[in-house]
């Protein structure tokens, strides 16, 4: 493959993955390739990130695709091929031992290809390697007091400023072994299964493509962290629609007063006043099981665009419904304050929306009026109990617009429990799976 195909398939990939590098970009990579050259890779990388790149948070997919594309070498590194195939764990882990102690990341480097060869290999069924399965047999963070006791340091590293520091290093050097693993074990699985079907597979996702379903532990926490700015930036764009909305209708007499100038001809039609409105917002929020760290990062997002509504409220629910607006003021442990302070279950702790939206419609409904936007979040799976079409009908004539929010792929709806479909039919329901999703909802579809 010529080094042009090469580079249109890089481009290719990171398409693939959320990066969206135009003609325009290419032809960049292109003339950053031709100054730069092959020989210095790590060089590469920063050149084409820079023509390629738009934003920090692109940043890992990026890494991981120019590792499938411009690898750093073919079949196992040289260091493997040199190492006492007798090597075990013990040693292995001795050696990373010493070369955290000494900070050599050529050593680190050596010892990241020998990790994935010996330990990484996923069997003759499933070709490939795996630098999780490598890391797991090594341990690599377990090293950090070892580590430390070759430097002479106190073993704990709270000894003082200079420990604390020295403990600080060791972590960064092993957090960075732990990135050469992944790579490596990306690279030789490339050679066997691809090129195109890793960067398919394999590549982690940005932060705004990750699926609330599916998130793990540490993704919703990033999650949390970006909440701020991203608000910033979504009331950025919903303010600027407001505006565009708010020019009000033709003032018909001003405008024929004013095509007097023109012989009667109205060439420039006059508007009356702006009135603009901000709407109020109420949220019903599931915050049960896996839903709840979709509702709960959507409770947040709101809280920090509340200049841009003139009112909200917030109701959680699992099998009861409780208002807690006063909640989502603080965002430090949201979830544990809701199940603790809310009254949000009655004798079990499975979801019935049906029972919750009876609820709401007895104790709430004055929470409504015909300024509102309601947004229900939920999967709609109902456990097979009532799904009370009335009420969610009476809440949603009541109401400027209704919305549903469903973190569920749109091919699920209906299965098994689901009574999302049912629901469909009386409100708006959609597809919320990422935060880019509801980012495209906060600014496209919620009325202004």
């Amino acid at each position: 493959m010529s080094l042009p195909e090469r580079l249109v398939e890089f481009v290719t990939a990171l398409r693939g993955n959320g990066i969206t590098a135009g003609t325009g970009e290419t032809v960049d990579a292109g003339q950053v390739i031709e100054v730069l050259g092959l020989d210095d890779r790590e060089r590469l990388r920063e050149g084409l990130a820079a023509a390629l790149l738009r934003g920090a948070s692109q940043r890992a997919a990026f890494d991981a695709v120019f590792d499938i594309h411009f690898p750093a070498g073919a079949g196992a590194p040289e260091s493997a091929r040199d190492t006492d195939p007798e090597l075990d764990v013990a040693e292995l882990r001795e050696q990373l031992t010493e070369a955290l102690a000494n900070g050599d990341q050529a050593g680190l480097g050596r010892l990241a290809g020998v990790t994935v060869d010996r330990f990484g290999r996923l069997g003759v069924v499933t070709d490939g390697w795996s630098g999780y399965m490598a890391l797991e047999r090594v341990q690599p963070q377990n090293l950090l007091s070892g580590a430390l006791q070759l430097r002479g340091s106190d073993r704990s590293g709270t000894g003082g400023l200079g420990n604390r520091a020295e403990a600080q290093e060791i972590r960064g050097l092993i957090q960075e072994f732990r990135r050469m693993v992944q790579a490596e074990a990306l690279r030789r699985s490339a050679e066997v299964r691809g090129r195109e079907r890793m960067a398919a597979n394999a590549v982690p996702k940005q932060l705004d493509r990750v699926d609330f379903l599916t998130a793990n532990a540490q993704q919703l926490a990033e999650l949390r962290r970006v909440v701020r700015p991203l608000a910033r930036r979504l009331a950025t764009r919903l303010a600027a629609r407001r505006r565009r909305h708010s020019r009000g209708r033709i003032d018909i007499r001003k405008t024929l007063r004013r095509s007097m100038s023109t012989g009667g001809v109205p060439i420039e039609p006059a508007w009356e006043k702006p009135r603009p409105t901000r709407p109020e917002l109420v949220l019903l929020c599931d915050v049960s099981g896996s839903v709840a760290g979709f509702s709960n990062f959507t409770m947040l997002l709101v809280q920090a665009m509340k200049s841009q509504f003139s009112k909200i409220r917030v109701f959680a629910f699992v099998n009861a419904i409780d208002e807690i607006t006063d909640l989502i003021e603080d965002d430090d442990d949201l979830q544990r304050r809701i199940h603790a302070e809310a009254k949000i279950t009655k004798g079990h702790s499975s979801s019935d929306y049906g029972r919750s939206l009876r609820e709401f419609a007895v104790a709430y409904l004055d929470a409504i009026t015909s300024r509102s936007a309601v947004i229900i979040l939920g999967d709609a799976r109902n456990n097979y109990g009532s799904p009370a079409i009335d009420s969610l009908a009476e809440i949603a004539a009541r109401s400027r617009r209704t919305f549903w929010l469903n973190p569920e792929r749109a091919a699920s709806w209906g299965s098994g429990d689901s009574v999302a479909l049912q629901y469909a039919e009386i409100v708006e329901m959609h597809e919320c799976r990422t935060v880019e999703q509801l980012g495209q909802f906060v600014t496209r579809l919620l009325p202004v």
